[in-house]
């Protein structure tokens, strides 16, 4: 068997998974958003009444529109915008209180939970481009023709 055809039978097999990890992907992703204007409206806001911190869920939307196209551009950068909220729930998790921590916690388990199945579900692609970008360069052959001289003596 030649590597090619492995590395396709592999590309394809890792895809079975795939499915299953976009929806736990957008899944998570649903539940930070919800999480988001739970906590800052009525669960444990800044201030009584809620706190204008509930907007930090419109970042999400887009992140949100683009994982349900399954947008792989979208999934890639929203794997890095989504370590922000990572930051946010654990710097909220070692300095407020309870219930604000708990929440602070869930949150960190749901980043965590989007970035890895993001990143699991973007695996195959990214080989299958790194394959496909090896590949062209590997078929050529370098020319056998010398380049036109440069020096033109008279």
């Amino acid at each position: 068997m030649t590597a090619p055809a492995a590395t396709a039978r592999q590309a394809d097999t890792s895809d079975l998974h795939s499915p299953a990890l976009w929806r736990l992907s957008l899944a998570s992703l649903l539940a930070l958003v919800a999480l988001c204007i739970a906590w800052e409206w009525f669960l444990a806001p800044l201030r009584p009444g809620g706190s204008w911190l509930i907007l930090k869920f419109v970042l999400l939307l887009p992140v949100l529109r683009g994982v349900a196209a399954r947008n792989r551009y979208t999934m890639q950068w929203s794997s890095m915008l989504i370590l922000l909220y990572f930051t946010e729930g654990i710097v909220r998790a070692t300095s407020d209180r309870a219930p604000s921590s708990m929440l602070a916690w869930v949150e960190v388990a749901l980043t965590l939970l989007f970035f890895f199945s993001t990143i699991l579900y973007l695996r195959p692609y990214k080989r299958r481009a790194r394959a496909q970008q090896k590949a062209p360069s590997a078929a050529s052959t370098p020319s056998t023709t010398s380049p036109p001289s440069s020096d033109t003596r008279s």
